[in-house]
This record gives structure tokens, C-alpha cells and sequence, in this order.
């Protein structure tokens, strides 16, 4: 008999489960009618404000104008009327601190009055609200006495309404900063950061005689994740404290078969999946795909392209909303990078660009040779803005859970490189050999003026799943993000880099027109100038290959594996100085963010640490050693002798690393720093050598006496 039947339980209620039943009309219910409902759009504003008020509040969106406040006090009004009749009895200024996570406090419209309540909301409480600053990560830039911070409204970014089972909530996507004004947030340096992106790129549209209108960043971004069966879910410590599993022997079958992906998705996932999306479909988040993943239980979501600031609100919002169904469905849903060992981990891959109505997309080659001048100035940008800033961008996707991913077969390397296919690249290595480019691998005519070069073909070529930022014929892939992630952190990087890129650009290109007046070969000039000096980025091969990892050495591009190795680049000279140039972040708040980064790697090693320590100590060891004292009456046959020494050689085993993990852990360093480095050259091995003693453990044990749910149950069981 089993002595842990907890297991079984839950695999024979999985089997036996009813077939799920729809929990909305799906053939009756039309998706234009519910799309954007719970959203105060643009629409609605414009059907319930007067015209000047709205017409004001439209300008303050579009193009950064600040609302007055009398405007303020009639758009609140309207808000709240909505939302009341919406069924809210609550708002909610929604932040993003620097925990990663989403924040937000809820206050009631409701007031009481002398006959009973009233419901208020002035133009003051939905521009600012005072949340206690006290308790968030600051790294530093408050004191502990410090209590207060504010939060701001992004009107860039619209209300909404989140309906639960008991209530709704008006929420308010708002910036988060201390009383001196710094950021305390995501936000607040992504807004800077757009800003900066919108001055820069119209200096160098004004120089190519563009009129243009707001010039903004922006985003898609595709979200992978795993759905795992509740019940088995709550069977594992180390999946409902840290998010991915810290034990677990290889399955008999994993992705091996390639069988899952994009295969046919499961009746109970799909009706999960359908459900996510008409949630986000109500607040107005374009959901466009749905798939399954590579590896056994995951899948992916992803958006049409919107502003980098909205779409960066609405990931929020996807990853708030993927959990909150999943549970409705029975399941788990697992953002963690790395969750399972020996199969796919989960990325976000951040497709980023930059455009505007007056201009279209800027990294879309054009058809007509000027807009393909334009575009391979942008093209140039992005390659001097990456190089430069190699190290900053790692460090945006820094956490020890993609330390997990990065460089494993589902995920490009740690090293920062570039891919533009055989077809631009052919391009980019012409213009930095004589600065056109007169043949290319389709044919063709190809000098770099703006009167003769021919039209650009997209798609050219392949694509390439190795690199980490990858141009995919009208956008940047960004696809070392990790699932988890807020996208903000790396949206603020790209943003600021490729700011200053456009400024150094537009200085150059202002300078050479100076000494000679012919726009087109002046720009040749610039243009070969920045391949030249910044083309060793660009890389077209295999990214997992050991060539390209002693050839980026050769290069001098930067590999920084380890999360330890990547974040100090955000406190580095030149990422000071590019952020403070474009007035993104000042020093003080980058410092606070690395300050933050370094001791949250340190608390997430140290959490993991004890619970290897823990798991291992009361479940796995007792578990085996209890298999080894019930195969004693067999111990004098052959088979039984030689395998209760083969479990008794394992439990010693895994006693010892063990005590070697808990010795690892208690060493305090002297800084965080440090004892970042020490959690990640000693804890993290020794964790491995308790893993891969309990493993083995895990393949001969019988299967009654082992109190985890393995691989096979929790990848495969749904």
C-alpha cells in the first residue's frame, strides 16, 4: 500500500474528470460587441465629455500636453459615471513597482453624507493618489522613515474596469515616484524613455525634409507559459513557493517527438486559452495567437503590436489574467523561465519598433528608394545603439530563473548579437565597404541615394531562432526577454539606446551636411562610418554553435552569463551617462535598480537553496530510506540485495549534499555583491548535486513511496 496516496488521488481525479462545460455563449456572443467594453476608450470619451474637454484630453494622449486641472475635474466625473454604471463600487491606481510585479490600493467611490452615502471622484483623486513608498524596493533612494510616494496618472494609457466574481473596480494605470520626484517604477522610465525616442527620431526625419507627427515605440510581445493540473501543482513545494520545479527525473518521454508543437490544442487548454482571450478582449487587448508550445504542457499568447507604454499595461494585465483563469480551469498557469528541467523554458519575445501616423513604421523597408534610405538610417541606428550597449541589454533580461534559459536550446546565448538575414546583411556589408550598396542576392540596382535605390525585399531571408535580437522584416525581436518579466525594463533600455543612437546620428549627419551639401552623400558618409565601426554585432550564424562563442570573443563582444556578471553593467560608465544624456534615469536611480536586482538574485538563491534543503531533508530522503528498510526481506536475493545498496549508496549520497548545500548557503559575504557571486558559484552547484542524488533516487524508488508527482504526471496529465 501506497504510503503517500496523495498522488494517486489527484491522477485518479484527473482521469475521471467531467467534461469541462463552457462558462460563456460563445456562438452567441459577438466579439466586436464585447471588445474594449470594460475600457475608457477614446470613443466613450468622446461621447460623454463637452468637445473642448475632450479635445484637450485627446492632445494630452497624443502628444504629451499636460491636463489642466479644471479638465481633469470633468473627465473624473465622466469616469466615475461610467464606471459606476459598469457595476464599480471602488478605484484603483494600478503601479508597476520594481518588484517586477503589478501594485495597486482600492478606495471606495462611496462617501457617507447626512442621508446616507454619495458617490465622489474629483479631477485630484484621479490624477494623483498617496501610496506608502516605505515598503517598496527602492535599492537605497529612500530612507526607511521616508514613507511617502505618489502615484500619477499615465493618460496615455486608458481606465479600465476589472470585474471579478464579487465586484468590479475602476483601475487607472498610473507612474509611481518618491516625493523628490524619483522613479519607484516601470513606468515612469519607460514614458521618459518613449519621449526620448520621439525627440530623437525627429531630428533625423527633419533632416530627410519629413514632416511627421508624435514618433513613438512599439510593442508585441509574445508570451509563453505552461498550464500544470492544480492538483498535482499543490503536490510540489517547489512549484507553489518558487515557481518551477527544484527536483524531478527525466521523463521516458519529453519533447523529443517534436509532437507538440503547434499540434492540436487539448478540449481543457483550449477552453482555458478562449476564455483568457474574451477577458482580454474586454479590455481592449488584442490577442491575435494562440498555440501550442514546444515543450509538453506549454503554449503561447501573443498580441497585435500597439504603443510600447500600452502594451506594456496590457502584458501586465495578460499575466494577471492567465493565472486568474487558469484556476477557474483547474490548472496552474507557470510564467516561471525554466520551470522543468530537460524541456523548452518559456521566453517573451519583445517585438519592438518605432514609428508614427505621419511616417508609418520606420523599420519597414519602403518602396521607394528615399523610404529605403530612411529605413537603413534607422537600420544603422539600431546596430550602433546594440553594439554600444551590448552589456545594458543583457542586464535588462538579467534573473536567475533565464540564467536558466539563456543559451539552452530554446533560447538564443547570453551574448548580445544581431541578426538581419543574408539579404540585408549583403546589403549593410556594401554600404561599409564604399557606402552604397550597387548588387543584391535578388538583383538589382542598389546605390545608397535616395533617387536610385531600389526597393528593399522583405523576408530576404530565414530566420534565425539563435539570436537574441533578430530582424524579422519590419521589426527587432527581442528574444531574450524571460517569461516572467515586466517588459518595461528591456522597452526602456531599447528606447533609450536607440534615442542617443538617433542623436549622435542626427549630429552627424547635421555636421557632414555642413561640409558637403549633397544629402545623399552625406548620409553615405554617416552611414558607412557607424557599419564600420559597429558592424561586428551583426551575426547571421548559429548562436548555439562553440564557433560563434570564440568568434564574439575574437570580436570583443561581451558574454555574460550569469546574472552576477550582467547586472553591474547597469551602474557602468556609458550606461550612466546614456540614460542621464537622455533623461531617462539619473545615476542615483540606476544604482538603486542594480541595488535592488543584486539583493533580489540573492533572496531568490537563498529561497531556493533551503527549499532543496527542506524538500529534500523531510520528503525525498525519509521516502527512500523507507523503500530500503521495506526491501529487507528480499535483501538476501540477488536482485533485492544489489538494489537496497544502490538506494542506500544514493540516500548517503544525497545526505551528504545535503549537509554541503546547507554548510554553502550559511556563508555570508561581506556585500550583496558579493554574496551574489558566492549564492551563484556555490549555492546554485551544490543545489544541483542534492537535485541529481535525489533524481537517481527518484528512477529506482518504488513509485508508491515517492511523495512528488513526477515529470511524466505534471508535463503530461491535464
Amino acid at each position: 500500500m501506497s504510503t503517500n496516496p496523495a498522488r494517486r488521488n489527484a491522477i485518479e481525479a484527473i482521469a475521471s474528470q467531467p467534461r469541462l462545460q463552457g462558462s460563456f455563449d460563445f456562438r452567441n456572443e459577438k466579439i466586436d460587441l464585447i471588445y474594449g467594453q470594460n475600457v475608457f476608450s477614446l470613443d466613450k470619451m468622446e461621447k460623454r465629455l463637452p468637445k473642448d474637454v475632450f479635445k484637450s484630453l485627446k492632445s494630452s494622449i497624443e502628444a504629451g500636453i499636460k491636463l489642466d486641472a479644471a479638465a481633469a475635474d470633468v473627465v473624473a466625473a465622466a469616469i466615475k459615471d461610467w464606471a459606476l454604471e459598469r457595476g464599480a463600487t471602488h478605484y484603483a491606481h494600478v503601479f508597476y513597482p520594481l518588484t517586477g510585479f503589478t501594485a495597486e490600493k482600492h478606495d471606495t467611490f462611496f462617501e457617507p453624507n447626512g442621508n446616507g452615502t454619495l458617490a465622489q471622484f474629483s479631477g485630484k483623486a484621479l490624477i494623483q493618489a498617496e501610496p506608502d513608498a516605505s515598503s517598496f524596493p527602492n535599492g537605497g533612494l529612500r530612507s526607511t522613515f521616508e514613507a511617502r510616494g505618489y502615484t500619477a496618472w499615465d493618460v496615455t494609457s486608458p481606465a479600465y474596469i476589472f470585474d471579478t466574481e464579487n465586484g468590479s473596480t475602476l483601475c487607472i494605470p498610473t507612474a509611481f515616484v518618491s516625493w523628490k520626484g524619483e522613479a519607484l517604477d516601470k513606468k515612469t522610465p519607460l514614458l521618459r524613455s518613449m519621449a526620448a525616442v520621439n525627440k530623437a527620431a525627429s531630428r533625423v526625419l527633419a533632416l530627410f525634409g519629413k514632416k511627421h507627427g508624435y514618433i513613438s515605440a512599439s510593442c508585441g510581445p509574445e508570451q509563453e507559459y505552461f498550464l500544470i493540473d492544480a492538483r498535482l501543482f499543490h503536490l510540489r513545494p517547489d512549484l507553489y513557493t518558487c515557481g518551477r520545479s527544484l527536483f524531478g527525473a527525466k521523463p521516458a518521454k519529453g519533447q523529443e517527438f517534436e509532437d507538440q508543437y503547434f499540434g492540436t490544442i487539448p478540449d481543457r487548454v483550449l477552453a482555458c486559452m478562449m476564455e483568457t482571450e474574451r477577458e482580454c478582449f474586454k479590455l481592449g487587448i488584442p490577442i491575435k495567437t494562440r498555440h501550442n508550445e514546444v515543450a509538453p504542457a506549454q503554449y503561447e499568447v501573443a498580441p497585435i503590436y500597439e504603443s510600447a507604454n500600452v502594451a506594456h499595461d496590457h502584458q501586465m494585465l495578460t499575466m494577471t489574467l492567465l493565472k486568474r483563469v487558469a484556476t477557474k480551469h483547474g490548472f496552474v498557469c507557470l510564467l516561471a523561465e525554466k520551470p522543468f528541467a530537460g524541456v523548452n523554458g518559456s521566453g517573451k519575445h519583445v517585438n519592438w519598433s518605432i514609428g508614427g501616423s505621419g511616417v508609418g513604421n520606420l523599420l519597414e523597408p519602403g518602396h521607394s528608394p528615399h523610404e529605403n534610405a530612411q529605413f537603413l538610417t534607422f537600420c544603422s541606428a539600431v546596430i550602433r545603439a546594440v553594439d554600444l550597449h551590448q552589456g545594458l541589454l543583457r542586464a535588462s533580461v538579467a534573473s536567475p530563473g533565464n540564467d536558466h534559459r539563456l543559451g539552452a536550446n530554446e533560447a538564443p546565448p547570453a551574448i548580445i548579437s544581431i541578426y538581419l538575414g543574408d539579404m540585408l546583411n549583403e546589403v549593410i556589408e556594401q554600404v561599409k565597404k564604399s557606402g552604397s550598396a550597387s548588387t543584391s542576392r535578388k538583383g538589382g540596382h542598389m546605390t545608397l541615394g535616395v533617387d536610385t535605390l531600389p526597393v528593399l525585399p522583405k523576408d530576404a531571408g530565414d530566420r534565425n531562432r539563435t539570436s537574441p535580437f533578430a530582424f524579422t522584416g519590419n521589426k527587432f525581436e527581442f528574444r531574450a526577454v524571460g517569461s516572467a518579466f515586466s517588459v518595461a525594463g528591456p522597452l526602456t533600455v531599447l528606447n533609450t539606446i536607440m534615442a542617443d543612437s538617433l542623436d549622435k546620428l542626427a549630429d552627424d549627419l547635421a555636421a557632414a551636411l555642413k561640409k558637403n551639401s549633397d544629402f545623399n552623400s552625406a548620409l553615405q558618409g554617416v552611414l558607412k562610418d557607424i557599419l564600420t565601426k559597429h558592424g561586428r554585432v551583426v551575426f547571421n550564424g548559429n548562436g548555439y554553435s562553440e564557433e560563434w562563442h570564440k568568434e564574439a570573443a575574437k570580436r570583443g563582444l561581451k558574454n555574460l552569463r550569469t546574472t552576477p556578471d550582467a547586472l553591474p553593467e547597469i551602474v557602468s560608465k556609458s550606461s550612466v551617462e546614456v540614460f542621464e544624456r537622455q533623461g531617462v534615469l539619473s545615476k542615483a536611480e540606476l544604482e538603486s535598480r542594480e541595488e535592488i536586482y543584486t539583493h533580489s538574485y540573492v533572496l531568490t538563491v537563498n529561497t531556493e537553496s533551503k527549499l532543496v534543503s527542506d524538500i529534500a531533508k523531510t520528503l525525498l530522503l525519509p521516502a527512500a530510506l523507507k523503500f530500503a528498510a521495506d526491501l529487507t526481506p528480499v535483501e538476501k536475493t540477488k536482485s533485492g540485495g544489489k538494489l537496497r545498496k544502490e538506494v542506500i549508496g544514493l540516500a548517503d549520497e544525497l545526505a551528504s549534499a545535503i549537509d554541503a548545500l546547507d554548510a554553502a548557503r550559511e556563508v555570508s559575504k561581506s556585500d550583496t555583491h558579493a554574496q551574489a557571486k558566492h549564492s551563484c558559484d556555490k549555492v546554485l552547484p551544490a543545489m544541483l548535486k542534492v537535485r541529481a542524488a535525489a533524481d537517481a533516487l527518484e528512477e529506482i524508488v518504488a513509485d508508491e513511496y515517492w511523495p512528488l508527482p513526477s515529470y511524466q504526471e505534471l508535463l503530461f496529465l491535464r
